[in-house]
C-alpha cells in the first residue's frame, strides 16, 4: 500500500470512527508482535469504542481493499494476530458480557472479554466458563474462540468447539450473520435477519455440499485424537448435526469478525484434590500417564525437570516449589480430581496413591487438599510457557511443535523418540501440559538470531511431523495454525482437504480480507522475513550507565547485555492481567498496550536495534511509551521472564535526557535530598504552598506539580541521628537506615522505630556518613529520574558508611520500602561486587527483621492490646515485589487481638513524585480507585490503615481523607 493510500485510509478512519487510528511507528511496531517468533508490521491499529465502530473500520477496509486483522490480547504463539493488515483491537472496549442465562447456563459475550474477568462475574452464581487456558488472566473469548482453545480440563470439558454455541459475524463485506445451530433440513438457523439471512443460507448450502463431497476424505484423513484443532473444523459439519458456529471456532479470524459469542457455561465444581506424583525418569511419567486418566480425573499436567528448575529460580513461584517438590523428579504431574462431593474426590486422590503404588512408585504423590496451595501450584502450571521463556542465553525454547499430540498408549516412545531428534540436531527440549490428552508443549532450545536457527527449525519440524503421521496424530493440537503451522495442513490432510479449505474460505471472505496468510495460502514457516530477529536484525551498541551483565549469557549476548534483558519479554502478555498482583498498574486504567510491560518493552526493542530511527532510543515518542511506568517493579516479580521495566526506565531517562534538559520539576525533586537540611530548617517558609490561596495553582502553572494535591510537610523538629537514640543496654546491635522522607516529613516513624527497637533489647546505630558530612541517601530519587552517575555517587556514600558495620555481621533495617530495597537491588547495578553483595544480604525492611528476629525467638517486645481492633494493610510496590509483605503481616500480629487484612491492590498510583505531576494526577487517582481508596473508605473507625511507603500514605490522605501509619508507629503505640 502506498505511502498516499495508506495516509488517506488514516485519514478516513479518523474522521468516521470515535475509537483510537493507530497509525504512527511506535503503536504500529507494539502490533508487529505476538507470543510467536513473528514480527509483521501492520498497515495501522484501531481500537473501537463500539461495536458500530469496529463494524465501520469493517466497512471502510473492506472498500479500501485492506486486509482486516481482528485480535485480542496478541498472546498468539503461532503468528495468528500479525499481519500486514489493518489491526482491529477488542480488548479495550469491546468487553462486556451482554446476556447471561443462569438457568440455562449459556451467556453471549463481546470478543474482547477476558476470561479471567468473565468467570469472576459468573462465580457468585455458582457457574465458570470451563476452557482454562493458562493464559486465563488476559485471553479474551474472541481470541480463544479463533484458536478454538482447549485447557487444562478439556478431558472433562472439552475444547471451545464444544463450548461455543452460536458466533454472531461480521463478514468482510459488514454483512451480519449469525453462525449457529442449523436444523437438519433447514437452509439456516434462522437467527439472521435481511440480507445476513440470504448470506447465511448461502454459507449453510456451501458448507453442506462441501461436507457431502469430501466426507470419506475427512473420514480418512481427520486424526481421532481430541487435541486437533488444523484447518477448518469442516468434519462437525454433518448434515444432522450442523452449527455454522463450529466453522467459525478455528479460524484465527480467516473467515469472519465476532461480533459477540454464545457460550456454553458449567457448574463450578465445589471441591478439588490435587495429587503431585513424582516421576524418577520423564519416560516413565508419559508411559503412565494412560493408567492414570483410567482413574476419571479432571486434568493430569505434565511438569518436566527444566521447567521446575526454573520456577525454582523465580521469585513468586520458589515457595510453592518448595512446599510440594519432593527431591528431584525428572517429572511430575499434576493430576486433580473434582466434583460437588469432598469424599468422593478424597477417595480418588487415595486410589491415586495406591495406583502408583501398584506402579512400582509407592510414596510417589504430594496430597494437595488445602486449596489455597492447590491455586498456587496451578499458578505454577498456568506459567508454564512464560517459565520456560525465563532461560538466559542465546537459545530460547521455540513454539512450532508446540502441541503436536498423538493418543495416549503412543505418548512415551513419541517423546522419546522427539528428544532423538532434538540431539541430532544439538540441541534439547522443553516438555509440559497435557499429558491428560496426549498434547504436550514442546519446545526445542534455539536461536532464531544464528544463521542455522531456521534451518534447524526446519528440519526438526519435518522430522516430528512424520512422527505424528506414524502415530495417526494432529500436528496442530491446540494452539492453532497460524505463520507457523498452516503449511503443515496439506502435509497431514492432503492436498484435497487443503483444496476444500480454501473453497471454504472463498464462501466466507470472497476478497480474500481478513487476516489473510494464515490457514489458507500460507507463507513458508522458517521465511526469516518474517522474524523478530531477521537476518539483518542488530542492536546498536550503547554504554550503559547501569550494570546488565547478568544478561549477557552467550556469545550473542556480549557487551550487549541491555538489549538481551529488553528481549526477555517474549510478548506473552501476562503484564495484561488484572486478577491479583501489582503489574501493570498503568495498564489497569488506560487499557492502552503503549502502556503495558509489553508494549514498552517492544518500542525499547526496536528503538534498540534502530527500527524506529537512528535517534529512537532518545526520542519523545520513546519517552511518552514510558512516562506512565510508576517503577513500581511488579513485573520484576510478577513477569515470568524477569522484565524489570523500572529498572529500563532508569536506563532510557539516563540516556535521554543527554539531548532533552531535565525540567525544573525533575531537578527539585531529583536532589531533594541534598536540600532537604536546609528546606527542613525553613520549613515555615517551605510549607506556604498549601496554606497561601493561590500558590498551589502557580506552583501548577510554573512547575508542574498537581494543584489539586498537598505537598508532604516539612517538619522542623527533623529526625537527627543518633543523637534521638537513648543510651542501650542492648546486646544485639542494628543499623537503622533513616531515610530522607521519614527524616524530614515523618519523623514520628522513625522514633517509633527506635521504641519499638529500643525495647526488644537492640543497641540502635543510626547510619551516618563517616566523615559527618551530609546524611546519607539511597539514591532513589535519583533513580527516578534516570540521573544515575548522581545515584552512583549516592550508593558509594552509602557502602562507604555501612561496610564496617555490615562487615561485623549487624543488620542494616529501613522504613521506607524503595530506600531499603534500593540496597537489594539497584545498588547491585549501579556499583557490582562484593561490597554492594554484601549490602544486600544484610538489608531488610523494619518488619523483615522483627519476623526474622521473632522466628529466631531472640524478640521479646512488651506489647499490649491496641486501640484498635483491625489493621487494613495496604503493601508498597516494592514490598510485593520482593516478597517482603508476609513479614508486614507477622509483624503487626505481634500485637495482641489485632485482627490484620491486607488490601489486595495494585500501585496506589502516588508512586513517588508521578502522583503529583499535573499531567498524571488524574492516572493517579484511577490507579487508587481500582481497589485501594473504596476499601479505606470501607474500613470501620476503630480500623488502623497501615501503609508503610510515604507516597502511599500520601495518597490514601489525599483520595480517602483518611490517615495511614507505618507499622512501627502500630508497634510503637501497643508497647506497654
Amino acid at each position: 500500500m502506498s505511502a498516499r493510500d495508506l495516509h488517506s485510509l488514516h485519514a478516513r478512519l479518523r474522521r468516521e470512527l470515535a475509537g483510537d487510528v493507530l497509525f504512527d511507528s511506535f503503536a504500529r511496531g507494539r502490533y508487529s508482535t505476538d507470543a510467536s517468533i513473528y514480527q509483521i508490521e501492520p498497515l495501522g491499529v484501531v481500537v473501537p469504542r463500539s461495536g458500530d465502530d469496529a463494524l465501520r473500520a469493517l466497512e471502510i477496509a473492506s472498500a479500501e481493499g485492506v486486509p482486516v486483522l481482528p485480535r485480542g490480547a496478541g498472546t498468539s504463539q503461532c503468528g495468528q494476530t500479525v499481519g500486514a493488515a489493518l489491526v482491529i483491537d477488542t480488548s479495550k472496549h469491546l468487553n462486556n458480557v451482554l446476556e447471561l442465562d443462569a438457568a440455562a447456563q449459556t451467556a453471549w459475550v463481546e470478543p474482547g472479554t477476558v476470561l479471567d474477568a468473565l468467570n469472576a462475574a459468573l462465580k457468585p452464581r455458582g457457574l465458570w466458563y470451563p476452557v482454562d487456558v493458562s493464559t486465563s488472566a488476559q485471553a479474551t473469548i474472541g481470541g480463544m474462540t479463533a484458536n478454538n482453545s482447549c485447557g487444562a480440563r478439556s478431558l472433562r470439558y472439552g475444547n471451545m468447539v464444544h463450548n461455543v454455541l452460536a458466533a454472531e459475524t461480521w463478514l468482510s463485506s459488514g454483512e451480519t450473520v449469525v453462525l449457529g445451530e442449523v436444523a437438519a433440513g433447514a437452509a439456516a438457523s434462522g437467527a439472521s435477519s435481511g440480507a445476513g439471512a440470504a448470506r447465511e443460507r448461502e454459507l449453510v448450502a456451501a458448507v453442506r455440499a462441501l461436507y457431502a463431497r469430501e466426507r470419506d476424505e475427512l473420514e480418512a484423513r481427520v486424526p481421532k485424537v481430541s487435541r486437533r484443532v488444523a484447518g477448518y473444523n469442516l468434519d462437525m459439519a454433518s448434515a444432522s448435526a450442523l452449527n455454522m458456529a463450529h466453522l467459525a471456532v478455528g479460524s484465527e479470524g480467516t473467515l469472519g469478525y465476532f461480533r459477540r459469542i454464545k457460550l456454553k457455561l458449567a457448574a463450578l465444581p465445589r471441591h478439588k484434590a490435587l495429587g503431585i506424583v513424582h516421576f524418577p525418569t520423564f519416560y516413565q511419567a508419559m508411559d503412565l500417564t494412560r493408567h492414570i486418566v483410567a482413574l476419571d480425573p479432571a486434568a493430569v499436567e505434565l511438569v518436566d525437570r527444566t521447567m521446575i528448575e526454573l520456577a525454582r529460580e523465580i521469585a513468586a513461584f520458589r515457595p510453592t516449589v518448595e512446599k510440594t517438590i519432593r527431591g528431584e523428579p525428572d517429572a511430575i504431574l499434576l493430576v486433580e480430581f473434582a466434583g460437588d462431593e469432598l469424599a468422593p474426590q478424597a477417595a480418588k486422590l487415595r486410589d491415586l496413591v495406591a495406583l502408583m503404588g501398584d506402579l512400582g512408585l509407592p510414596g510417589s504423590v504430594v496430597e494437595v487438599t488445602d486449596a489455597g496451595l492447590q491455586r498456587d501450584v496451578w499458578e505454577v502450571r498456568k506459567a508454564g510457557l512464560n517459565i520456560m521463556m525465563s532461560m538466559k542465553g542465546d537459545g530460547k525454547p521455540v513454539s512450532f511443535i508446540e502441541d503436536c499430540a498423538v493418543p495416549l498408549e503412543h505418548l512415551a516412545d513419541y517423546t522419546a523418540r522427539l528428544t532423538d531428534v532434538f540431539a541430532k540436531h544439538g540441541t534439547r527440549g522443553t516438555f509440559y501440559a497435557h499429558a491428560s490428552v496426549g498434547c504436550l508443549h514442546v519446545r526445542p532450545v534455539l536461536d532464531m538470531r544464528a544463521a542455522d536457527g531456521a534451518a534447524k527449525m526446519r528440519s526438526i519440524a519435518e522430522e516430528a511431523c512424520a512422527l505424528v503421521k506414524e502415530y495417526k496424530g494432529s500436528y496442530s493440537g491446540e494452539h492453532g495454525d497460524g505463520l507457523v503451522r498452516s503449511e503443515w495442513i496439506e502435509p497431514i490432510y492432503g492436498a484435497r482437504l487443503a483444496r476444500a479449505f480454501a473453497e471454504l474460505k472463498r464462501a466466507f471472505d470472497p476478497k480474500g480480507l481478513m487476516n489473510p496468510g494464515k490457514i489458507v495460502a500460507a507463507p513458508k514457516m522458517d521465511d526469516r522475513a518474517l522474524f523478530r530477529f531477521k537476518p539483518d536484525y542488530r542492536t546498536l551498541p550503547v554504554a550503559t550507565g547501569l550494570d546488565w551483565s547478568e544478561h549477557e549469557v552467550g556469545p550473542q549476548n556480549r557487551g550487549r547485555g541491555f538489549a538481551a534483558a529488553v528481549e526477555m519479554c517474549n510478548n506473552n502478555g501476562h503484564c495484561r492481567k488484572f486478577d491479583a498482583g501489582t503489574m501493570c498498574p498503568s495498564y489497569r486504567v488506560t487499557r492502552d498496550e503503549q502502556h503495558v510491560t509489553r508494549g514498552r518493552a517492544n518500542s525499547l526493542r526496536l528503538a534498540l536495534s534502530g527500527q524506529l530511527g537512528p535517534n529512537a532510543l532518545e526520542s519523545k515518542e520513546l519517552y511518552d511509551t514510558l512516562a506512565l511506568c510508576v517503577s513500581c517493579k511488579g513485573c520484576k516479580r510478577e513477569c515470568p521472564t524477569g522484565v524489570d521495566m523500572a529498572r529500563m526506565k532508569a536506563e532510557f531517562l539516563h540516556h535521554y535526557h543527554r539531548r532533552t534538559p531535565r525540567s525544573l520539576r525533575d531537578k527539585l525533586v531529583a536532589h531533594l535530598p541534598r536540600y532537604a537540611p536546609t528546606a527542613a530548617r525553613l520549613a515555615p517558609l517551605m510549607n506556604l504552598r498549601d496554606r497561601v490561596p493561590g500558590l498551589a495553582t502557580l506552583s501548577e502553572r510554573v512547575l508542574g506539580f498537581a494543584a489539586r494535591r498537598t505537598l508532604p510537610v516539612w517538619r522542623r523538629d527533623r529526625f537527627r541521628g543518633q543523637a534521638e537514640v537513648a543510651a542501650s543496654t542492648g546486646t544485639r546491635e542494628v543499623v537503622l537506615l533513616a531515610d530522607t522522607f521519614n527524616t524530614y516529613f515523618e519523623p514520628d516513624n522513625l522514633r517509633a522505630a527506635v521504641r519499638v527497637l529500643g525495647a526488644g533489647g537492640y543497641r540502635v546505630i543510626v547510619a551516618a556518613p563517616a566523615d559527618g558530612g551530609r546524611p546519607l541517601c539511597c539514591g532513589r530519587t535519583y533513580l527516578a529520574s534516570g540521573m544515575l552517575d548522581e545515584a552512583r555517587v549516592e550508593a558509594r556514600r552509602m557502602l562507604a558508611a555501612l561496610g564496617p558495620d555490615v562487615a561485623r555481621g549487624v543488620p542494616v533495617v529501613g522504613l521506607e520500602p524503595s530506600c531499603l530495597l534500593g540496597l537489594r537491588d539497584e545498588f547491585a547495578a549501579l556499583l557490582p561486587g562484593a561490597e554492594s553483595a554484601a549490602l544486600a544480604a544484610a538489608a531488610l525492611t523494619f518488619e523483615e527483621f522483627l519476623a526474622r528476629e521473632q522466628a529466631a525467638g531472640r524478640l521479646a517486645l512488651p506489647l499490649q492490646r491496641s486501640p484498635y481492633a483491625r489493621a487494613l494493610v495496604h503493601g508498597h510496590c516494592h514490598q510485593k515485589a520482593f516478597g517482603a509483605m508476609p513479614p508486614v503481616v507477622a509483624a503487626l500480629k505481634l500485637v495482641p487481638e489485632l485482627a490484620v487484612e491486607v488490601v489486595q491492590s495494585s500501585c496506589c498510583g502516588m508512586a513517588g513524585s508521578f502522583g503529583y505531576q499535573a499531567e498524571h494526577v488524574d492516572v493517579s487517582l484511577r490507579m487508587a480507585e481500582l481497589s485501594l481508596l473504596p476499601a479505606v473508605r470501607a474500613a470501620a473507625a476503630d480500623t488502623v490503615v497501615v501503609a508503610d511507603g510515604t507516597s502511599c500514605r500520601h495518597q490514601i490522605h489525599d483520595g480517602a481523607a483518611r490517615e495511614a501509619v507505618h507499622v512501627a508507629r502500630v508497634l510503637a503505640e501497643s508497647l506497654a
